[in-house]
């Protein structure tokens, strides 16, 4: 069965890309995918995995739009044109991946982009509205409100003629490559850290969103302007998920940074990373993501925890900020500059940050001031923060390793 889930997380892109491509209705599309993938989840568990499994979704899916276009009066024309349509059992798929284009869909600048980054995660990374939601620091609601009306905004935009799926021009490329950076990085971060549930990772999502990434970076014209940060989103993607398989210990307890065996990080992932950040850096001013990726190559590049140049990491922090002054970003930040100025320098700084709206009930809040006050000797006020920081996080991994922090504390 695990099989089955695999392949299906794997081609569902794909499939909607053609789907999309070939009948335009994006919401109507979606829909007889769900129910696609619902029926090729009990078909292919009792038959096996069918040679062209994207043929098979694709004909499933279309065959079920014609029967909802047939019920319903009001799209007549579009149900005559549909059912003439020859359907075979194994209907012919082009052999490209529709993947990408549907990611330049979903970014189309019909739409605004939150709307754009909320839509993607849903249709391309397959991820869950509470899952958008977490990774968005958004109530669920406005995510799934976000994602109703980007459809509706599309079923309006894709009456033109499908030039949504040609080659974009220079300029679409240039409008829509950040709002595909922004989702390609909250899939792999959901990916590298699962909100909920029992696992720390999702590797289909880190492979998925390294997949996409590589491909945008083919996709594009080495002198393009964005090519540098889509290389630095690449790189920083490689030298993160080198480490996956040192997070956890064998009986898949969350391990820290600084207690990671570092023989097991990935050596080939990290040289690649390094080499493209590094280029990067050489070749033009960085970008946020390449800012973030040189921070991943210095804790890569350390023997140990206690040979980490903190320094020229908190370096890279403040850059980055300046850059992008998110929440996290400045969140991680503090991190950096407790390891350099000390830990009450950075709890100066978090009181402050602690009131950000967009920080304020996450679990990381409460797992750095554990960790700040643990590293200032106080005990007491840190096994407070971990309890806080275990109540507020989703994710078992998380909030075992957190309530172990707490529990050696007392």
């Amino acid at each position: 069965m695990t099989g089955t889930v695999d392949v299906l997380r794997e081609v569902a892109p794909s499939v909607l890309g053609v789907l999309v491509r070939r009948h335009q209705d994006f919401d109507a599309c979606e829909d007889a995918l769900q129910e696609a993938l619902l029926a090729a989840s009990t078909t292919w568990a009792a038959d096996g995995i069918p040679a062209n499994p994207t043929g098979w979704l694709v004909t499933a899916a279309s065959r079920r739009l014609v029967e909802a276009w047939r019920r319903d009066s009001a799209r007549r024309r579009r149900e005559e044109n549909d059912a003439r349509r020859d359907l075979p059992d194994a209907e012919p798929v082009p052999a490209v991946d529709d993947t990408l284009a549907l990611l330049l869909l979903c970014c189309h600048p019909d739409l605004r982009p939150p709307s754009q980054v909320a839509l993607t995660l849903r249709a391309v990374g397959g991820l869950t509205t509470a899952e958008i939601a977490h990774g968005l620091l958004l109530p669920e609601p406005t995510v799934a409100q976000r994602i109703s009306r980007a459809k509706a905004r599309l079923a309006d935009g894709l009456t033109r003629p499908r030039e949504v799926f040609a080659p974009p021009t220079e300029e679409q490329r240039r409008e829509r490559v950040p709002a595909v950076l922004a989702v390609l990085s909250l899939v792999f971060t959901e990916g590298h850290t699962a909100t909920a549930g029992d696992r720390l990772h999702r590797t289909d999502l880190t492979a998925e969103a390294i997949r996409l990434t590589r491909a945008l970076l083919a996709a594009l014209p080495p002198e393009a302007g964005e090519a540098g940060e889509v290389a630095g989103l690449l790189a920083l993607m490689l030298l993160t998920d080198a480490r996956h398989r040192a997070r956890t210990s064998d009986d898949g307890a969350l391990v820290p940074l600084a207690e990671q065996d570092r023989t097991r990080w990935d050596a080939a992932m990290i040289a690649e990373g390094t080499a493209l950040v590094t280029a990067v850096l050489r070749d033009g001013v960085p970008g946020p993501y390449a800012v973030q990726a040189a921070i991943a190559a210095l804790h890569d590049e350390a023997a140990d925890a206690a040979d980490t140049d903190w320094a020229q990491i908190l370096a890279l922090y403040d850059t980055l900020v300046g850059l992008w002054p998110d929440a996290m970003s400045r969140l991680g930040r503090l991190v950096a500059l407790g390891e350099v100025h000390g830990p009450d320098a950075a709890l100066a700084e978090l009181g402050t940050l602690a009131d950000d709206p967009a920080l304020r009930g996450h679990h990381r809040v409460a797992a750095v001031r554990a960790h700040l006050e643990q590293t200032a000797g106080r005990p007491g006020p840190a096994v407070v923060a971990y309890r806080e920081a275990a109540r507020l996080t989703r994710s078992a991994p998380e909030r075992a390793y957190l309530l172990d922090r707490a529990s050696r504390l007392t």
